[in-house]
C-alpha cells in the first residue's frame, strides 16, 4: 500500500512520510506508556509512594506525547487523504490521455470507472482511517514486546513469538477477504459494463424483446455478483474467527507464562498482575491488526489497480520532434498492423477494432493475435483526394487510424507532411488533420461549442459558415433553443446523420491541411447523404482528403482510388477507368455497387396483368 500510495502522490510523498513517522511516534508513545505501568504496580505493591510518584511523574509527559502525537498524525493522515483524492482523479486524467488507444477496451473502460468511484474512496478512508492505526498498534505492539524483555526474557519470549503467530493468522484471515474482494471486483466491472449496455441499447434490445429483466447477461452477471458477495462474507466471517481464537491462545500463553513463573517465585506478584494488564493491552492492538488488515488488503488491491493504470506506458513521444516538411501529404510505406481479436469490436465497417474496443496490442508491447494489415503502401499527395475501398474487414478505418496515430504501426512507416508520425509531437501531428470518422460522439454541451471544439479560437461567424456547409443551420432551426440547445450526452438529442452533420461542421471550422473522412453514407437518409456529399466536396477544395468511400459517386470523384482485399493487402492503386479495365477486386466493387443502385422499389402486379 505505501508504494502505491508514493506513486498517486509522486511528487508529494513527503505528506506520506510525514504520517508514517508521527503514527510511529504516536505508537511508540503508547508503547512506553503502558510499559511504566509496570514498575509503578511493582512500588505500590511495596508501598513505596515515593517511587511510585516519581514514575507517575515521568508517566505524565508520555501521556501529553500521546495526545500531542496523536493529534498530529490524525491531521497529517487526514490532509493526505483529501490531498490525495483531490490528487488523483487529476494525476488518471492527465495519464489516461497519454495512453495508446489500443489500452481503452472494454473491460479496461469499465475498471476505470469503477476505480474513479470506488477506489478513490478506498484510497482517501485507506489513508485517514486504515494505514495510520496499523503502524500505531504495530509500533505499540513492538514498543512493548521489548520492554517485557527487560522485565523477564521469558515472557517477552512469549510475547514475541504470540505477536509473530497473531501476525501470520491476521494475514491469512486477511487474504481470504482479499481475494474474494477481488473476485467482487471484477464482478462488480461487469456487471457495470452490462447495465451500462443495457441503458445506452434499449432499443436494439426492445426491438427483441431482450429489455430489463430479459436481458440474460445482466442477470447472468448480478447472479455472480451476489454468489462472489455471499462468498466474501462468508469468508471474512471465518477469517475474524480464527483470528478471535489466537487472540485468545496467545493471551492464555502469556497467562500461563506469567503464573507458572509467580508460583516458581522467579518472578515478583506484582510485577506479574502488570504484566497481565501489558499482556491485555497488548493483544489488544494485535487483534484490531487483523481486523484492520482485512480491509486495508482490500484498499491494496483497489491501489494496485490505479497504480497499474499510472504505471502503464505511455504513447512513445520524440526526444526531438520533427517539424514537417511538406503540406498536406501522406504516405504509407509497407505497413502492418495487428491487433488482439475480439468479436464484440462491432464496427460496421470492416471489423477493425476501432469502434469503442480497440484491443490493440501494437506498441504496447503485446503479442498480436490477428494481422489486420499487411505491407501496403500507397501515398496521398497534397491537395488531392484519394478514396479508400475495400469489402468489410479490409482495414480501411485501421489505415486511417495509423495515419493519425491513434496506434503505432507493427512495421513500417507511416508519414504525414513528410515525417515520420513517431517523430512528431502529438499537437504537430494533430494540427495537420481533421477526423471526421462513422462513430460520431457529441459531448453533453450546446450546438455550438460541440463545432468548436474543432477550433477553439473560432468566432461565431466561423461557426455559422461551417454549419452551413455541413447542413447544421437547420437542425438549429429546429432545435428549441437553437444554437444554444444542448445535444445530450452522446449527442443523444440528434439522430445518427444530424451528428455526423455537426462532426464534419467540427472538421470545417478546423480547416486543416488533411482530412480523414470515413463517408458512411449507406445508412443516412437522402437529406443527410446530401450533405455529407456536398461536405466533401467542400473538403476537398481546401485540403487533401482521404476518405472511405461507400458511395459510387464518391469513388468516381476521387483522384485517386486505393483497393484493399479482405485479408488487408494492397490490390490496386489508378483512377476508376484505370481499376476498371485492369479487373480483380475493384472491378467486384464497383458490379456489386452497381447492383445495389439498380434496386428499386414497385407494386407487385396481380398475376397476368401487364408489368
Amino acid at each position: 500500500m505505501i508504494r502505491g500510495y508514493l506513486t498517486i502522490l509522486g511528487d508529494e510523498r513527503r505528506r506520506l512520510y510525514v504520517v508514517l513517522a508521527w503514527a510511529v511516534a504516536y505508537g511508540v508513545a503508547q508503547g512506553v506508556s503502558m510499559l511504566l505501568l509496570v514498575p509503578i504496580t511493582r512500588a505500590l505493591f511495596d508501598g513505596d509512594v515515593h517511587t511510585a510518584g516519581g514514575w507517575l511523574l515521568l508517566l505524565i509527559p508520555v501521556v501529553a506525547l500521546c495526545c500531542v502525537t496523536f493529534y498530529l498524525q490524525s491531521l497529517s493522515a487526514m490532509q493526505m487523504a483529501v490531498h490525495t483524492m483531490r490528487a488523483l482523479h487529476h494525476r488518471l486524467g492527465d495519464h489516461l490521455v497519454t495512453l495508446p488507444l489500443g489500452w481503452f477496451t472494454r473491460d479496461k473502460t469499465a475498471s476505470v470507472s469503477q476505480i474513479a468511484v470506488k477506489g478513490t474512496m478506498f484510497v482517501g478512508s485507506a489513508g485517514a482511517h486504515l494505514m495510520t492505526p496499523i503502524i500505531t498498534n504495530l509500533a505499540g505492539s513492538a514498543t512493548v514486546v521489548v520492554g517485557l524483555f527487560f522485565f523477564d526474557w521469558r515472557i517477552g519470549l512469549t510475547a514475541a513469538i504470540g505477536a509473530m503467530v497473531l501476525w501470520g493468522v491476521g494475514m491469512r484471515a486477511s487474504a481470504l477477504i482479499a481475494d474474494a474482494e477481488s473476485h467482487n471486483h471484477d464482478t462488480a466491472v461487469t456487471v457495470n459494463g452490462r447495465v451500462l449496455e443495457v441503458a445506452r441499447h434499449q432499443p436494439t434490445l426492445r426491438a427483441f424483446g431482450s429489455a430489463g429483466a430479459d436481458y440474460r447477461p445482466l442477470e447472468d452477471a448480478l447472479e455472480q455478483q451476489h454468489s462472489i458477495g455471499r462468498s466474501m462474507m462468508g469468508r471474512s466471517v471465518t477469517g475474524l474467527l480464527i483470528n478471535g481464537l489466537a487472540v485468545q491462545a496467545v493471551f492464555t500463553a502469556i497467562l500461563v507464562v506469567g503464573a507458572a513463573l509467580a508460583v516458581s517465585g522467579d518472578i515478583e506478584a506484582a510485577v506479574v498482575m502488570a504484566v497481565f494488564g501489558l499482556a491485555a493491552r497488548f493483544t489488544d492492538p494485535i487483534s484490531e491488526l487483523a481486523e484492520l488488515g482485512s480491509a486495508m488488503r482490500m484498499s491494496t488491491a483497489e491501489i494496485d489497480r490505479i497504480t497499474d493504470i499510472l504505471h502503464t506506458p505511455a504513447m512513445p513521444q520524440p526526444a526531438s520532434p520533427v517539424a514537417p516538411t511538406e503540406r498536406g501529404s501522406i504516405e504509407l510505406v509497407d505497413v502492418s498492423f495487428s491487433y488482439d481479436s475480439d468479436p464484440d469490436d462491432g464496427d460496421p465497417d470492416d471489423g477493425d477494432p476501432d469502434d469503442g474496443d480497440p484491443d490493440v496490442t501494437a506498441g504496447t508491447g503485446s503479442p498480436p493475435s490477428r494481422v489486420v494489415l499487411r505491407d501496403i503502401g500507397f501515398s496521398v499527395p497534397n491537395g488531392s483526394m484519394t478514396a479508400l475501398v475495400g469489402p468489410s474487414g479490409s482495414g480501411k478505418t485501421t489505415a486511417t487510424r495509423l495515419i493519425a496515430r491513434f496506434y503505432d504501426a507493427t512495421a513500417g512507416t507511416v508519414r504525414v507532411g513528410g515525417v515520420d508520425v513517431r517523430d512528431q509531437d502529438t499537437a504537430t501531428l494533430m494540427a495537420q488533420l481533421s477526423l471526421v470518422f462513422q462513430d460520431v460522439y457529441l459531448f453533453d454541451d450546446t450546438l455550438r461549442e460541440n463545432i468548436r471544439i474543432g477550433r477553439l479560437d473560432a468566432t461565431d461567424d466561423d461557426i455559422c459558415r461551417a454549419a452551413a456547409t455541413a447542413g447544421v443551420d437547420s437542425i438549429v432551426e429546429r432545435l428549441p433553443g437553437g444554437w444554444e440547445t444542448r445535444v445530450g450526452e452522446g449527442g443523444s438529442a440528434l439522430s445518427g446523420g444530424e451528428r455526423q452533420r455537426v462532426s464534419i461542421a467540427r472538421a470545417l471550422v478546423k480547416n486543416a491541411p488533411i482530412v480523414l473522412f470515413d463517408e458512411a453514407t449507406s445508412a443516412l437518409d437522402p437529406e443527410n447523404e446530401a450533405h455529407v456529399a456536398a461536405s466533401i466536396r467542400e473538403l476537398a477544395r481546401e485540403s487533401t482528403v482521404l476518405v472511405i468511400a461507400h458511395k459510387i459517386s464518391t469513388v468516381l470523384a476521387a483522384d485517386q482510388i486505393v483497393v484493399l482485399t479482405s485479408d488487408g493487402r494492397l490490390a490496386d492503386i489508378g483512377r476508376h477507368d484505370e481499376l476498371l479495365a485492369r479487373g480483380g477486386t475493384y472491378a467486384d466493387f464497383w458490379r456489386q455497387r452497381n447492383a445495389a443502385a439498380g434496386w428499386t422499389m414497385g407494386v407487385a402486379q396481380p398475376a397476368g396483368t401487364a408489368g
